[in-house]
């Protein structure tokens, strides 16, 4: 395609050449060096060359028009905030640029340019709208399917805009990620001040406590701003509040204590912040898409589900979430749930009966007797009559079955959103585990503290009386699907930092290490943390 490409480009100039020729003219001569530079630029890059050769090889920014000039301003003052939003900076140095235009004195030297120019420009407009990494080639559990957008799209629709607003637009419009932005930028200034201070001595702090170690305590909550300046040496009533409210922020138990787990993440530096505000924000990039006036949003790392309408939480449960290991993580994409089923019936996942069950059944045939055993039309077989030994993970022919019950392991409702990674949120029997601090237990799928209430906000768009009418079928305990009449788009994400609507910033752990791999990528790719002067 290339090779063809390029025969037709050169095809073109020799035209252009047989004509010059003919009529020889300076100004005519370097246009044709400067179109022909341009033109052998772009033919390694087929969007390029398709661009450039619609325009008859006629640059967009090396030119002395009042509308090139714009253009290259406007591209100059972008590269220049670059680093605000965690790209890259050596990449978009607008010093570096500055100094290659103006050392391009020649027509071809010129040309070259032009086409460097529109390939920063490409890689720039990419960068900051849908991000720098493909996030599935860093984290395989990474489903999400980038918005991307034309290459081609955005050279012609950059050429038919005001630059510096074309260039002000591609940024995520998000609320969200200005509020992230916003935080990055007051966390460099105080990066570049000297951070939190001193870390805290380790041990268990608690009130009545007093000393060095209430004192580091104190001024280091002080500097987060999670209490008023005080002269306290104790650990006192203003000095709990601040440990609970800390504590609320970083997704911990919020008793007031001091121990290992809420010291290890008040120490964590300023700079290590600002690595998860970059990652969430490069994570913000590959959702830049509208999430739906309505939506579900289960953030991985906070353990909860939340139903949003219009940016706005209005319901929202604990939650739990795949088990670490192999195959037991919650992946992470986006979906749209369509209906929910009362007393619902359990198809227990095949990994989960050639790696469990069937083990089990070998030694006991009766094992997991409260699940059905069924052939491949769906009927129960007799578990006397079949030598489970003979099978293995492969040849095994069974499925198996759990039927409705408040036992199920699905308990009594499910909330189906048809993905290839069956995926999707249910109830659960085991109720103690939405009491623990990491909530990690599943088998992948996402469990619900309040199931119930759940599914009373999703269907009170749509029924005068949810309560009655979820409450109804379940009394009936039979197995019954209710769509949707408004489908609810469903995020599934993993946020380490993020924050609220009202500013407040908030760093969850990085349970299954995605975001440390994510960061280990970008600074790959040259970002970097800074600390920001002035």
């Amino acid at each position: 395609m290339r090779t063809n490409l390029a025969a037709r480009i050169c095809a073109l100039f020799a035209f252009v050449l047989a004509v010059t020729a003919i009529a020889p003219n300076a100004g005519f001569a370097q246009t044709t060096a400067f179109r022909q530079a341009v033109a052998e630029g772009a033919a390694q890059d087929e969007v390029l060359a398709e661009f450039y050769r619609g325009r008859e090889f006629d640059g967009i920014w090396t030119g002395s028009s009042s509308r090139e000039r714009a253009r290259r301003n406007a591209l100059l003052a972008a590269f220049a905030n670059a680093a605000d939003h965690g790209l890259p900076a050596a990449q978009y140095d607008p010093n570096a640029l500055m100094a290659r235009l103006q050392a391009a004195n020649t027509p071809a030297e010129k040309g070259a340019m032009e086409v460097e120019m529109s390939r920063l420009f490409l890689a720039y407009a990419r960068d900051i709208q849908t991000g720098i990494l493909t996030p599935s080639r860093v984290v395989s559990e990474i489903k999400r399917e980038i918005p991307l957008r034309s290459r081609l799209g955005y050279l012609q629709s950059f050429t038919a805009s005001t630059p510096a607003a074309f260039l002000a637009s591609l940024p995520p419009s998000s609320p969200e990620y200005a509020r992230l932005l916003r935080e990055k930028l007051r966390l460099e200034r105080l990066l570049a001040s000297g951070g939190w201070g001193p870390a805290v001595p380790g041990g268990t702090l608690e009130p009545g406590a007093s000393g060095n170690s209430v004192i580091a305590l104190r001024d280091r909550l002080v500097a987060m701003g999670y209490m008023e300046r005080s002269a306290t040496q104790a650990y006192d009533a203003s000095v709990q509040a601040a440990v609970q409210r800390f504590q609320t922020a970083h997704g911990l138990t919020a008793d007031g204590v001091a121990g290992a787990g809420t010291l290890e993440q008040i120490n964590i530096s300023v700079a290590r912040r600002l690595q998860q505000i970059i990652v969430a924000m490069e994570r913000e990039r590959w959702t830049n898409r509208p999430r739906g006036e309505r939506h579900v949003w289960v953030n991985l790392t906070d353990f909860t589900a939340a139903i949003m309408d219009n940016d706005s939480v209005t319901f929202s449960t604990r939650s739990v979430i795949g088990a670490l290991g192999e195959d037991r993580e919650s992946p992470e994409f986006s979906d749209v749930m369509e209906y929910l089923v009362i007393n619902p019936s359990w198809y227990v996942p095949r990994s989960i009966i050639v790696n469990e069950y069937l083990p089990a059944l070998q030694r006991n045939r009766n094992a997991v007797s409260h699940i059905e055993i069924t052939d491949r039309n769906g009927r129960v077989i007799n578990r006397g009559a079949v030598n489970f030994g003979q099978y293995n993970a492969s040849t095994f022919p069974f499925s198996m079955r759990q039927p409705p019950s408040r036992g199920n392991a699905l308990g009594l409702v499910k909330f189906i959103f048809p993905n290839q990674y069956n995926i999707y949120l249910h109830d659960t029997p085991a109720k103690s585990l939405f009491g623990r601090e990491v909530r990690a237990f599943s088998h992948g799928c996402i469990r619900l503290n309040d199931p119930f209430e759940f599914a009373h906000a999703l269907l009170a768009v749509q029924e005068s009386d949810p309560v009655g009418f979820f409450q109804g079928i379940l009394d009936t305990e039979r197995e019954r699907r209710v769509n949707l009449d408004d489908p609810v788009p469903v995020h599934i994400v993993y946020r380490t930092a993020f924050t609220h609507t009202t500013g407040q910033l908030n760093f969850r752990r990085d349970v299954y290490n995605r975001d440390s791999r994510i960061w280990n990528a970008l600074s790959n790719e040259g970002v970097a943390v800074r600390a920001l002067g002035g």
